[in-house]
């Protein structure tokens, strides 16, 4: 059985095979000038087997809630951002290029494409933005922050998909899916099962000023009716921020 939480923003935990892999912790209530929709559960950082990180914007590689699981936790990373987290004295990193494997407990964790921007501000550390597919007696697919991409249909076949359809603002900027453009992944990709994530987790604080605002929870409506026409073969679950599945 697999356990999907999705914790928020690009934030999931996937409990599979008796290992539990938490991919682009952001575990914080605030961000910068973001603010989380509700708190985060503290639960849902216990017993985490390896952290997955997909790209170096901090939104994804957030050094103090890496510092919240610990620094002896293991932490993949894309290929040339090893340095950046060995200087904040995190114990356990292992970086990965597209098309490397690496194994966790029973499950083999491979680095795929990612069609995003990979550079952690203008003068930071900079890696290839990458996914991960992760096989055990299932097969998960985490995308990370991506665009579409050619090849993508190349990552068929997996089982469950994790796939972003928005951000934390009111737009979207260049390399990222939307609502239409991510049914067009999961039409390309065909998993049975997908979760839609990157979305209804943080907003601009001075556009929620009563509370959160409202296209906060409008993706995923707008993905679910895009999939249906794009792939209604594929079955749609809508997990919110907080909430877990069991496949």
């Amino acid at each position: 059985m697999a356990r999907i939480e999705y914790v928020g923003h690009a934030t999931v935990l996937v409990d599979l095979d008796g290992v539990r892999l938490l991919t682009d912790p952001l575990l914080r209530n605030r961000v910068a000038h973001l603010r989380r929709t509700a708190p985060v559960d503290s639960r849902s950082r216990r017993g985490v087997d390896t952290v997955l990180i997909s790209h170096a914007h901090y939104d994804h590689l957030d050094i103090p809630s890496l510092e919240k699981l610990g620094k002896k936790l293991p932490v993949v990373v894309p290929r040339g951002l090893g340095g950046l987290l060995r200087k904040r004295r995190f114990e356990s990193v292992v970086e990965i290029e597209v098309g490397e494997s690496i194994h966790v407990g029973a499950l083999e964790v491979r680095a795929v494409p990612a069609e995003h921007e990979g550079t952690r501000g203008p003068f930071g550390a900079s890696a290839d933005a990458i996914g991960y597919v992760v096989t055990g007696s299932r097969s998960v697919y985490f995308a990370g922050d991506t665009d579409l991409f050619e090849g993508m249909s190349e990552l068929a076949p997996v089982d469950i998909a994790l796939i972003p359809i928005w951000g934390w603002g009111p737009g979207l900027g260049a390399g990222h899916l939307d609502p239409k453009r991510a049914a067009e992944a999961v039409a390309l990709i065909r998993p049975a099962v997908v979760i839609p994530i990157h979305w209804g987790t943080y907003f601009p604080i001075h556009l929620g000023l009563r509370g959160p605002p409202g296209f906060v929870d409008l993706p995923p409506a707008e993905f679910v009716v895009a999939t249906q026409a794009a792939a209604p073969d594929v079955s749609v679950h809508v997990v919110r921020p907080g909430e877990s599945l069991d496949l």
